[in-house]
């Protein structure tokens, strides 16, 4: 059985690494780390990984995994990883996700209909991609199924090894690894580093060109009619006016393809 694991620049690589650790350990899988072409790339934090197929060159697949990460939001107007995500999913047994990987899925038009989870911090987007967005740890609707954020590719994986193999032999592996409940986070207690960027967006204390670039979501042409507006003129935290104005322009892109 083939798996077929995107992995692209920025990627977060715990949102692949993670579920890879537990299906490689079932001997019937075979995986491939599939990018546009086999040369190495980078994940967020400068962690070297190599693909070992390429879009061009990779079997159908019959599980198609996409994990999440930072280089996700280019990824989703990247008209090749799109068209070579709707290709695979046409003879795929699952189509799958960790954390922001669903949002691609979604831009490709994969998970409209279906229920889906997300990062907590970016859940709500999946309702703009026709998704009902389910803030749960694992979502499985039909063949998909989807993780939420990092950590939760784990159960993810676990998940998807019993659906294909069974609780028994998943179960082993929880025992094995001492898997126990996660730290208390999501949105109920984010983490400390997001609480206290929240706490400066929300006292409006940085520039809103400044919060965009240090989140490296928009380049400097981006800013040539919005100049360097005060984040308190933006009547929004400045970290969802980025993120909502990126992705209004990714639903634009979804729905003229939808439309063609």
């Amino acid at each position: 059985m083939h798996v077929a694991m995107l992995a692209y620049p920025k990627l977060t690589q715990l949102d692949l690494t993670g579920p890879y650790e537990v299906l490689a350990r079932f001997p019937e899988l075979s995986i491939d780390l599939v990018w546009k072409s086999l040369g190495p790339i980078d994940d967020a934090l400068e962690l070297r990984l190599t693909p070992t197929r390429a879009f061009a060159d990779c079997p159908p697949a019959d599980i198609l995994f996409v994990p999440g990460g930072p280089g996700q939001l280019a990824l989703m107007q990247d008209t090749d990883t799109l068209a070579f995500l709707r290709a695979q999913a046409q003879g795929a047994r699952w189509i799958t996700s960790v954390c922001t990987g669903s949002l691609v899925l979604a831009a490709a038009g994969l998970l409209t209909g279906y229920r889906a989870t997300c990062h907590w911090m970016s859940i709500d987007q999946l309702a703009m991609f026709g998704c009902t967005p389910v803030s749960e740890r694992v979502v499985l609707d039909g063949n998909r199924l989807t993780g939420a954020g990092v950590t939760s590719g784990i159960d993810f994986a676990l998940t998807l090894g019993a659906e294909l193999f069974g609780e028994d032999r998943a179960s082993a592996f929880n025992s094995r690894w001492n898997i126990i409940p996660p730290l208390r986070s999501g949105p109920d207690r984010p983490p400390w580093r997001t609480r206290k960027w929240s706490n400066q967006f929300g006292h409006h204390q940085l520039p809103f060109k400044r919060v965009a670039l240090m989140l490296r979501l928009w380049q400097p042409k981006h800013f040539d009619k919005l100049s360097s507006k005060p984040a308190a003129r933006l009547r929004q935290n400045p970290f969802y006016f980025a993120i909502n104005r990126r992705m209004s322009s990714v639903k634009k892109c979804w729905l003229a393809a939808v439309d063609a």
